[in-house]
């Protein structure tokens, strides 16, 4: 049954985004479709990444002891400064790894 989910999700997938990039076909897109998807995908990561940061244990957790939280900010600052994907996760990641160590 998990095998015929995971398949079924992976053609309900793939086939969503075949219709889109697929030139050969129709279908097309008004602006202000593209421009409402556009928000997609970041108010999807925001609602991944969001509680993973802010709440602990489901509680909200807004200490400097939250490990998560730290290197939320830390990683939020060093995209603003140097625009390096790479740079900001290894740096993040390293920030939080360290923290949670401790």
């Amino acid at each position: 049954m998990i095998w015929l989910t995971i398949l079924a999700m992976t053609l309900l997938v793939f086939f969503s985004r075949y219709l889109f990039l697929e030139p050969k076909l129709p279908l097309r897109l008004n602006a202000q479709t593209q421009k409402l998807l556009s928000y997609s995908s970041p108010a999807i990561l925001t609602a991944i990444w969001a509680p993973i940061v802010f709440l602990a244990n489901g509680h909200l957790t807004l200490t400097w002891q939250n490990p998560y939280l730290i290197a939320a900010l830390v990683a939020a600052i060093v995209a603003r400064k140097r625009e390096n994907v790479l740079l900001t996760a290894v740096i993040s990641m390293a920030v939080f790894f360290l923290l949670s160590s401790f």
